[in-house]
């Protein structure tokens, strides 16, 4: 399939140094409001990007479930491939892919575990059905069937009863604690406006890359 002609042309809303925030934090956190204002289909979803071993990549969807000074935060199993990934190399990369805003983010950074507590207070958030969820599954393992998944979780839903379903030990939350984050806005002509915030020892430089 010849793809050489399929092209959108980008708006150019246009992305100023003038109207960035000094932090990025709050600039992602204005562009977060302004994705749930828009009506975009879940903007919290983010490729995460790690590398094992060996140097081989791989990226996946994930969901972000808190972000502030210290970093964007989300949640896995602790045994999954990508658990395994970060506990070689903790560098790890985020993309926000924000298409119909015609934006995207980058996020460069380092993983960390978060606490006990912050793992605790999330699941017991989550819907029941979801707490279930994180018991049942041996993330990225092979199995025979979905049947298998079935009969798990039928024998975890009788065994807990209606009683507090516990946090699995193998199952928390993770935090990119971010060195580096990129601001794209599409423009015309392919002339599309990208700022790359870069942390400083107590501040953050701002500078415009070429696009």
């Amino acid at each position: 399939m010849d793809l050489s002609e399929f092209r959108q042309e980008y708006t150019g809303r246009g992305l100023h140094r003038e109207d960035l925030e000094a932090d990025p934090i709050r600039q992602f956190e204005a562009w977060f409001q302004q994705a749930i204002e828009l009506g975009l289909h879940e903007p919290n979803a983010m490729s995460l990007a790690t590398v094992d071993a060996s140097g081989q990549p791989l990226l996946r969807t994930v969901l972000l479930k808190g972000f502030d000074t210290r970093g964007f935060v989300f949640y896995t199993n602790y045994e999954s491939r990508k658990a395994r990934h970060m506990a070689e190399n903790p560098q790890v990369s985020l993309l926000f892919p924000w298409i119909a805003l015609e934006r995207q983010v980058i996020v460069q950074g380092r993983v960390e575990k978060c606490t006990a507590e912050e793992t605790a207070n999330y699941f017991h958030s989550r819907p029941r059905e979801s707490q279930l969820g994180a018991w049942v599954s041996h993330q990225s393992e092979v199995i025979d069937s979905r049947q298998v998944l079935t009969e798990k979780l039928a024998e975890l839903t009788a065994r807990f009863g209606g009683g507090e379903i516990p946090v699995p030990p193998f199952w928390g939350g993770y935090r990119v604690v971010p060195q580096t984050i990129e601001f794209w806005q599409g423009g015309p002509a392919r002339l599309h406006d990208r700022f790359l915030y870069q942390r400083q020892a107590e501040s953050w430089s701002i500078d415009r890359l070429s696009p």
